[in-house]
């Protein structure tokens, strides 16, 4: 008999485990598309320029046309997503995505490419923080971390996908077909994987939590058994319609004492995990290759050893982040990141090119954002902040994280033209140590507790 209750206990928690990796993988695909969007930039630029002639400025403004739709996006899913819920508005991306996709592969002038990049650029920001929020709030205390961080390993296995694809279109035409129809084959892919995930979604439920809090308790309460099983289902229904009773649900509940500290934390790892450089790289890759004398081909093959450490490292992330904490992961991913970029800017300097150096600074600095910088704080961001708020909370700190994508998408071509290499990874070197700094001084754990626990040990201090 207990055999059999043991054989049944095992059944039900593999069928919810199943079911749990499902919703989240599926979710997760926001962040495919998140990667794939921004990253397909990286083997269209350099035909771009020459095809509309474009200044080093323009090129910022056309790498960048995406980056400002991810602003407007971030800022209205959060609301949007409070309102009609999670999974209505991740549908609303996955469309954008590839209209984004379908008008960016056929413009005849750079306004209406331009056009186009912002509409992608609206549902990768509105994707770029659902995805994490939505995992974030199916997801059990003790696995949440690995469990968001899919999250990014998405974005990095879409910024994989596209640099290959990339460099297969190409490596396999002339520079002059490239010029004139690659490049559109490079921006139209997208179009696969945008329609995948529009299907998938509608075989995922809708948050639990947000359920909750518009009084559709039953559903919130299957799905949390689904994922728990019956009784750990009824305890975390307690726990969120417990912590429900203690939130305001206004804007200016995160600007109290203690939830302030929450929203700094938000903004400052969101803000940096972009202003220490890691789109300087991932964007413009295979220019700053071709800017130092490697061939079109060889160009867009280092670019894509980078996303192949990236997808390793990630993993070392997934590996690790239920089992050290955040916090410890981020101290030491930072501080080795502190020490690469040092590296590629005395490369730079020194002219230290044509070696191994370069690169191995480079994979450095990438292996160590992948592991820390680059998944943490979407799991931070989408742990911290009060259900009835987190919505519009990680709204603000994601169209804070996409002004700094901004700001390096626009700013690298002028700064490597006007400053140099050497000088451009050395601001990127300062606002890496501000960073842990501010990390080690500021930065709690929050590994396996639950949100709602979080929640509590904000309003505390």
């Amino acid at each position: 008999m207990n055999k059999i209750l043991s054989t049944d206990h095992k059944d039900r928690r593999a069928s919810s485990a199943a079911f749990l990796f499902k919703v989240s993988a599926i979710a997760a695909l926001g962040g495919l598309l998140f990667g794939y969007d921004t990253a397909v930039i990286a083997g269209a630029i350099g035909f771009l320029q020459i095809k509309f002639n474009l200044s080093a400025a323009m090129i910022g403004w056309a790498a960048s046309s995406a980056i400002w739709g991810c602003v407007l996006g971030a800022m209205v899913a959060g609301y949007m997503s409070d309102r009609i819920g999670r999974k209505k508005v991740l549908l609303i991306t996955a469309v954008l995505f590839a209209v984004s996709a379908i008008g960016s592969g056929i413009p005849n002038n750079l306004t209406q490419f331009i056009l186009a990049r912002f509409i992608g650029g609206v549902g990768v920001g509105a994707a770029s923080m659902l995805s994490p929020l939505y995992i974030s709030e199916v997801a059990p205390a003790r696995i949440r971390g690995t469990l968001v961080s899919l999250y990014q390993l998405a974005i990095v296995i879409g910024i994989n996908l596209v640099y290959y694809i990339n460099m297969e279109i190409a490596t396999q035409n002339s520079e002059a077909w490239n010029i004139d129809l690659g490049w559109r084959y490079m921006l139209g892919s997208e179009t696969i994987p945008a329609v995948l995930f529009l299907l998938l979604l509608f075989i995922v439920p809708e948050s639990p939590r947000w359920l909750v809090k518009n009084k559709r308790e039953q559903e919130a309460l299957n799905t949390l058994t689904k994922i728990n099983g019956k009784e750990e289902a009824e305890e975390v229904m307690q726990e969120i319609k417990e912590a429900l009773t203690h939130e305001t649900g206004t804007v200016r509940e995160l600007f109290k004492p203690g939830l302030r500290m929450a929203l700094l934390v938000g903004v400052v790892l969101a803000l940096f995990s972009q202003i220490t450089g890691i789109n300087a790289i991932i964007y413009y890759a295979p220019e700053i290759f071709k800017s130092i004398g490697f061939a079109t081909d060889s160009a867009l093959t280092q670019t894509l050893l980078i996303g192949v450490v990236n997808t390793i490292f990630t993993f070392v992330a997934l590996w690790l982040i239920d089992k050290v904490g955040r916090r410890a992961l981020l101290l030491w991913g930072v501080s080795g990141m502190v020490v690469c970029l040092l590296g590629v800017g005395i490369c730079f300097y020194y002219s230290f090119t044509s070696g191994p150096w370069l690169l191995l600074f480079i994979l450095g600095f990438i292996a160590c954002f992948a592991s820390s910088l680059g998944p943490i704080p979407w799991v931070i961001m989408s742990e911290i902040f009060p259900t009835k708020t987190r919505g519009v909370a990680m709204s603000f700190c994601t169209m804070i994280l996409w002004i700094g994508v901004i700001l390096i998408t626009q700013l690298t071509p002028m700064l490597l033209k006007g400053m140099g290499g050497a000088f451009t990874f050395w601001i990127f070197t300062i606002n890496a140590i501000v960073l842990l700094i501010f990390i080690w001084k500021m930065v709690p754990e929050t590994m396996g507790r639950t949100l709602e626990e979080i929640e509590q040990s904000w309003v505390k201090i």
